[in-house]
């Protein structure tokens, strides 16, 4: 019997660790478990690292023999993971890790995200770094801390300590593209004060779930529901027939992944009822029929529930859905300059009502700094405007793309002479470390890479067995390569 689900999957080394730091919890703000990991495999080998307040990690390699002479790599990735889970799921993969399946095409995780973003990247490294067999230049493995968030770990390192100006950022998910820029963005809170009263009348719940979210950059522009956004628009609708109170509002789990539920509990007046029960079903299958395609397992609920407790008074329950339809949500504006990708966008991320207050969360992206900065600003008038308070947090670069790079001359190069095929080069609308890395140096030549995975930040997150073992192969064939300044592109 195989100890281990991945036992005898090649590449054998890159799973053992990509299984064995699946048996971690890793969520965004809880990494030091995960750090201390890879310190101990630090010390295990003998290599020199560096841990800093933030639990970021940085573990380097000395040059093989005959390598001393070459540039130093840099390798990177971050450690945390976005932790989504099915609403049957009787596991938590904030505290439980996350278990892993495969049916010998592709690696999944049980009922939760897989964390092969930025797990892979963990895993090729530590593999490499094992790898007394594989010669190589110095190399430099930097592991981040809080990327999901707002690339905390990668604001607060300090890379002083490197001696390589080539980085290999791991951190992309689909194979023979090469991304060499990336859109900046930042976390845009805004909080609404509410007052809640006594009031009479019967409590509907309104469930909302079964939709397919995914990753706010990179699927924003594929039209799929936003579980929060539905739920506001089906109150809107409500609201024009009778008058309804919020009890409660929750929705959506982390601004960077499109909301795939969200739940409300309604006061209605009893004698409204009925016409509540009418419209809202009426509504339900406008939204079902508008969703088909995108979101075919959509399902919404109304269930009665017990009345007990305040409720948000008409006027601020009006306050709460006026604001968030005020606000926009999804693409804003396509790129002129490169075929179908998003310049400017934002996803309404989070709604959490308590404490007398609603807080909405939204992650904000584009790829020029001014439209960006446009956008904040305009969000920023228009929920004060409600009277809302507002803060930003996580702030991050873009990632511009840089004419002259001999990695990037490298990768693509090794990758047409492993394949017999030409890499793409783009750019992509999300965030990735490298922006932040090359506002700290100006010298650093970037590129980002990464196998086939699908599905990230929702539970239905996978990863190509094959693809992952042909990448893995092509970073070995780039870092183990002699005079890269000589490569031709």
């Amino acid at each position: 019997m195989k100890e281990r689900v991945l036992e005898g999957i090649n590449p054998e080394r890159v799973f053992y660790y990509f299984e064995e730091i699946s048996k971690i919890p890793r969520p965004s703000y809880n990494e030091k478990a995960i750090s201390d990991y890879l310190v101990e495999f630090a010390k295990s080998h003998g290599f020199d690292y560096w841990q800093d307040e933030s639990f970021n990690v940085i573990i380097v390699r000395e040059a093989s023999v005959g390598y001393e002479n070459e540039e130093p790599i840099i390798l990177q990735g971050h450690m945390d993971m976005v932790c989504e889970k099915t609403a049957s799921c009787e596991t938590d993969p904030e505290k439980d890790g996350v278990f892993i399946e495969t049916d010998g095409q592709w690696i999944s995780a049980r009922e939760t995200t897989l964390g092969g973003d930025d797990g892979i990247a963990v895993a090729y490294a530590l593999a490499i770094l094992e790898d007394e067999a594989l010669k190589t230049p110095r190399l430099e493995f930097v592991c981040t801390v809080s990327e999901e968030t707002g690339m905390e770990g990668a604001n607060a390192i300090d890379l002083s300590v490197l001696k390589g100006r080539r980085i290999i950022n791991i951190d992309s998910e689909n194979e023979g593209e090469l991304l060499a820029g990336c859109a900046g963005g930042g976390r845009f809170n805004a909080e609404l004060p509410v007052e809640s009263v006594d009031c009479d009348g019967d409590d509907i719940e309104v469930s909302i779930s079964g939709l397919a979210g995914g990753h706010s950059g990179t699927e924003i522009h594929k039209g799929r529901g936003n579980a929060i956004r539905l739920m506001v628009r089906l109150m809107r609708r409500l609201s024009q027939e009778s008058e309804i109170n919020i009890v409660d509002f929750n929705g959506g789990d982390k601004d960077n992944a499109i909301p795939r539920s969200a739940c409300a509990l309604l006061r209605v007046n009893s004698s409204d009822k009925a016409r509540f029960f009418e419209i809202a079903q009426k509504e339900i299958s406008n939204i079902k029929k508008e969703y088909e395609l995108v979101d075919p397992d959509l399902d919404i609920s109304l269930n009665e529930k017990s009345s007990s407790g305040k409720a948000i008074n008409t006027e601020d329950t009006r306050k709460i859905i006026r604001l968030l339809l005020s606000l926009p949500n999804g693409v804003i504006r396509m790129s002129d300059h490169i075929d179908n990708l998003v310049e400017t966008s934002l996803n309404l991320g989070k709604v959490r009502f308590n404490d007398n207050k609603v807080t909405i969360t939204y992650s904000l992206r584009s790829s020029v700094t001014a439209a960006y900065e446009a956008l904040r600003e305009n969000m920023r008038f228009m929920a004060e405007g409600y009277q809302a308070s507002v803060s930003i947090h996580g702030e991050y670069p873009a990632w511009e793309y840089r004419m002259d790079s001999p990695l990037r001359d490298l990768v693509c190069k090794v990758y047409h002479d492993q394949t017999g095929k030409d890499m793409r080069i783009g750019t992509i609308h999300a965030g990735l470390e490298c922006g932040i890395f090359a506002g700290k140096n100006s010298e650093f030549d970037i590129v980002s890479l990464g196998p086939d995975i699908l599905d990230i930040h929702t539970p239905d997150e996978r990863a190509n067995i094959a693809s992952v073992a042909r990448v893995y192969e092509l970073v070995r064939e780039v870092i183990s390569h002699k005079g890269m300044d000589d490569v031709q592109a």
